[in-house]
Order: C-alpha cells, then sequence, then structure tokens
C-alpha cells in the first residue's frame, strides 16, 4: 500500500480508476452534516467531580499566592489560573456542543452504578477517590512548603 509508484507513473503502467459512485440517503437533508464517526464527548463521570477537581487547583493557587503574595506574582497566577480553567472549560463545551447526543453521567445515577472501567466496575467513592487524590495531594504539598517557607 505504501510503496513508491513513481517509476509505474513515468512508464505508463498504472491504472487510474474513476471515483467510486457514493448513494445518496434514503432521506435528504441539504445541509446535514455526515458523521463518519459517533463521538462520545463525555467522560462519564459527575460535573461536580471536575468542578471540585478545578476548585482543588486553583486553592492550590490561592494557598502559593497567599503564602508567596507579592505583586510580582498576580499576572503568572493570573495565567496559571486561565489556563487551569481553559483545560477543564473547553471540555465542558465540548459536552455542550450541538448534536452531541451524549451528556454527563447525573450524581444520582453515579451513586447508584458507578462506572466501568477497563478493569471493571468501580464504585462511586472509589472513583471519587481516584479522581480527586491528585489535587487533594498537591493542595496538601501546598500547604507544607508554605508552613516550611513560613517557620525557615
Amino acid at each position: 500500500m505504501t510503496q513508491q509508484v513513481h517509476d509505474k507513473i513515468a512508464t505508463g503502467a498504472a491504472r487510474v480508476v474513476p471515483e467510486p459512485a457514493i448513494a445518496a440517503p434514503a432521506v435528504a437533508r441539504p445541509n446535514a452534516p455526515r458523521h463518519q464517526v459517533e463521538i462520545d464527548r463525555n467522560f462519564e463521570l459527575p460535573t461536580g467531580l471536575f468542578g471540585a477537581t478545578v476548585a482543588l487547583y486553583l486553592g492550590f493557587l490561592a494557598v502559593m499566592f497567599a503564602g508567596f503574595g507579592n505583586p510580582g506574582l498576580v499576572i503568572p497566577m493570573a495565567i496559571f489560573a486561565l489556563f487551569i480553567v481553559a483545560g477543564f472549560g473547553v471540555p465542558a463545551l465540548w459536552v455542550r456542543l450541538r448534536d452531541n447526543d451524549s451528556a454527563p453521567m447525573t450524581a444520582a445515577r453515579f451513586k447508584a452504578d458507578g462506572i466501568v472501567t477497563h478493569t471493571g466496575r468501580l464504585a462511586p467513592r472509589d472513583a471519587a477517590i481516584q479522581m480527586l487524590i491528585l489535587p487533594t495531594l498537591i493542595v496538601g504539598w501546598g500547604c507544607t512548603v508554605v508552613v516550611i517557607a513560613a517557620l525557615v
């Protein structure tokens, strides 16, 4: 499939075939988009968990700014906050795109069913712990750094 065919084209041995005909849909809509692949744009977790993650990351920035408050840090902290909001805001916008049939899992359904991962079903508590452990550790690390800096 990926072999060089320059010599066949140059000698005239290459065969040109016509474009295959595409059958028209049964109900033709003039400007309807044609989707090749169905895309699921949500992460099958409740919105509250994503909000808690954003809050923890922004909380880390607040701890750092409170501990090392300096007028020169206002712009970098604002840029970091913008990146955090954009990093979680763009996927939030994906779920709300027009023609998106998928929706985030509700908190009630999450509590009742949990989620299914590659290794099997995961209880809601375990899923929440796995999702929030890193942001929680980062906030704890930030608090530790600020305490050490205050004592030294």
